[in-house]
């Protein structure tokens, strides 16, 4: 018998790299409107919490709403040219579909980006639901967002695993009272991840069947 019906991923660090994509756009944005270039790994740390999040703390306050125009608009065409799944990301979800497990994502991504994302890839035929955190009033940390996929299928938390790769992501399962596994290839520390807790802590998402009937 299966410990778990439905699987839930984040997106950006989880299953995908898209770090490079974000540090060309971020760093184009803030050229075209005279701020100064931040490196990529001042930029990994600010990342996770939506595109408004990650920018309005570099910028003024006035000038958020510009900011965040140039950067989506050259977000569209750098996610699909440096945005790339990690290692054995594609034989992971084939494997968790063919075993009958639902799949869905729950990104702090806005959805339109999401897509663009999970479309290039070829990984829209993996997932069930996708459900990003512009769709509600709060995002992650805020347990709504898996709360809402749970309900989706009908389910309950014991009947869910939620893999991240944040500290967000770790706090967003234990509020929706759901086991959660962090991934080392986002945005927080290790040190950071231990401190939250989560029900395991993995070095690569390819290990993640190891935890689970398949």
């Amino acid at each position: 018998m299966k410990r778990f019906k439905l699987i839930i991923f984040d997106l950006d660090g989880t299953l995908i790299d898209a770090y490079a994509a974000i540090t060309k756009s971020f760093n184009f944005a803030m050229k075209r409107f005279g701020y100064p270039q931040q490196s990529r790994l001042v930029i990994r740390r600010a990342v996770g919490w939506g595109d408004t999040h990650l920018l309005r703390f570099f910028v003024k306050a006035q000038d958020v709403a510009g900011v965040l125009e140039t950067y989506r608009r050259d977000h569209k065409t750098s996610l699909v040219k440096y945005s790339k799944v990690f290692p054995g990301v594609i034989r992971l979800l084939a494997g968790l579909k063919a075993q009958g497990y639902k799949l869905a994502v729950a990104s702090n991504r806005p959805t339109r980006f999401s897509l663009i994302l999970i479309r290039h890839l070829r990984l829209s035929s993996y997932f069930d639901y996708v459900l990003c955190a512009d769709k509600l009033k709060a995002g992650k940390p805020h347990p709504e967002i898996l709360r809402q996929i749970i309900a989706k299928f009908s389910l309950r938390p014991s009947d869910t695993l939620y893999v991240g790769d944040m500290v967000i992501d770790a706090q967003a399962g234990r509020r929706a009272r759901v086991k959660t596994v962090i991934v080392t290839t986002g945005s927080s520390s290790i040190r950071e991840i231990k401190a939250e807790k989560p029900w395991k802590i993995i070095k690569k998402i390819k290990t993640l069947s190891k935890l689970i009937d398949f």
